[in-house]
C-alpha cells in the first residue's frame, strides 16, 4: 500500500506538471526528426572549379555526378579561399595540377576519388598533382571537428550551470529577498552576468587552451581571437542559460531544455555536413548561436583566417548577447516590476 501511495503520488504529480509531460514527448520527436533530416539527406557531390579543363575530363568527372563550375584562374583562387568550391584543377603542360579547399577530410577524399577515377580512365599515364589551400594530407578528423566541439562544450557546460544555478537563486529566496530591495532589474542581470562571467572565462580560456596545446588539435590561426570566441561563446550561453531558468520550476525542468535549445543546434553547427540537406533546412543554422561560434572556429583554427573573416560571427554573437541580457531584464517583471 506504501508504494502504492508513491506511485500514485508521483502520477498526480507529474498530471499537474503540464511542462514536463510537453518536454518528455516534444523533445524525443524534435530529436529524431531532425536526425532524420540530416542521416537521410542525398550524397555528397563535390564540388569542384575547373580551368583550362579537357571537355572530356569534365564531362566525365559530370557523369560521376561531380559539380562542376568554370572559372578563370584568379576567380578560381577567390571561390576556393570563400570555400565556394571543394577544390579546383588546373591544366598546366597537359598535368592536373588540384589544389584542394583542405579543411575538411571527407570532402577532400571525396574529390580525390572522382578525379583520380576519371583520370585514370581517360589519362591513364598521368598522376594528378594535389596540393592544399587549408590543411594537409594526413589531416585527422578530430582537426576538422575539434573547433566545433570547443564551441559547444564550453557553451553546453556554461548553459547548464548558469541555468541551474540562477534557478537556485530564485528558489531558494535569495533573488527575491534582493529584489525587495531597491535594486533595479538591469543591476540585478549585469551583476549576475558579471559574476558569473568571470569563472566561465576562466573556463573558456582553460579549454581552449587545453584543446591546442595538450591535445594537440589544429590551430594555424590567432590564439587571442579563439579565445575572444570562446569567452563570447560562454556569454551567449550564460545569457540564454539565465533567461530560460526563468520558465523552469525545478532543476528536472532546466534540464529537460537541453533537447529543445542545446541538440538541436548541433545538427547545424558543422558537425554533420548540411550541404546534403535541404536548402531551407541549411538556413534554420544560420538562426543557431552555435552556428557562428563553429564558423569563427573553424576559420581561424584551421583556415588561419583573421577579423575580416570572423567579423560578422562577432557582431551577431555580441547583438545575441544583448538581445538576451535584454530579456533577462524584462524577465524579472513577472517577480517586481521596478
Amino acid at each position: 500500500m506504501r508504494v502504492k501511495a508513491v506511485m500514485i503520488r508521483i502520477l498526480l504529480q507529474l498530471a499537474h506538471d503540464k511542462r514536463t509531460i510537453g518536454l518528455m514527448i516534444f523533445a524525443p520527436i524534435l530529436v529524431l526528426t531532425l536526425m532524420s533530416f540530416v542521416f537521410n539527406g542525398t550524397d555528397y557531390h563535390p564540388k569542384i572549379g575547373v580551368v583550362n579543363a579537357p571537355l572530356n575530363l569534365v564531362n566525365k568527372l559530370e557523369e560521376d555526378d561531380v559539380r562542376i563550375i568554370r572559372y578563370d584562374e584568379s576567380s578560381a583562387y577567390e571561390a576556393l579561399t570563400s570555400s565556394k568550391v571543394d577544390a579546383t584543377i588546373n591544366f598546366e603542360r597537359g598535368v592536373p595540377k588540384i589544389k584542394l579547399e583542405g579543411s575538411d577530410p571527407t570532402k577532400n577524399k571525396a574529390v580525390i576519388m572522382s578525379v583520380q577515377g576519371a583520370t585514370q580512365q581517360l589519362m591513364p599515364s598521368t598522376e594528378p598533382d594535389i596540393t592544399y589551400l587549408y590543411g594537409y594530407e594526413d589531416m585527422a578528423s578530430f582537426d576538422n571537428f575539434g573547433p566545433i566541439l570547443i564551441g559547444f562544450f564550453v557553451f553546453f557546460f556554461v548553459f547548464l550551470i548558469a541555468g541551474v544555478a540562477f534557478l537556485n537563486e530564485r528558489t531558494s529566496g535569495t533573488l527575491e529577498r534582493l529584489l525587495a530591495t531597491p535594486i533595479k532589474r538591469w543591476e540585478i542581470v549585469i551583476g549576475y552576468l558579471l559574476g558569473f562571467g568571470v569563472f566561465t572565462i576562466i573556463q573558456s580560456a582553460l579549454i581552449a587552451w587545453f584543446s591546442i596545446n595538450i591535445l594537440n588539435m589544429m590551430m594555424i590561426g590567432s590564439f587571442a581571437l579563439v579565445l575572444l570566441i570562446t569567452i563570447l561563446t560562454a556569454m551567449v550561453a550564460l545569457t540564454i542559460g539565465t533567461f530560460i531558468s526563468a520558465f523552469a520550476s525545478n532543476e528536472l525542468q532546466m534540464i529537460q531544455f537541453i533537447p529543445i535549445i542545446v541538440v538541436p543546434q548541433v545538427f547545424f553547427s558543422g558537425l554533420f555536413d548540411l550541404s546534403t540537406m535541404e536548402p531551407w533546412l541549411q538556413a534554420i543554422g544560420r538562426f543557431t548561436p552555435l552556428w557562428y561560434i563553429a564558423d569563427a572556429l573553424k576559420n581561424i583554427m584551421i583556415r588561419g583566417k583573421g577579423w575580416n573573416s570572423i567579423g560578422v560571427d562577432v557582431f551577431v554573437l555580441i547583438g545575441i548577447c544583448i538581445f538576451f541580457i535584454i530579456a533577462n531584464i524584462l524577465a524579472l517583471k513577472k517577480y517586481r516590476k521596478i
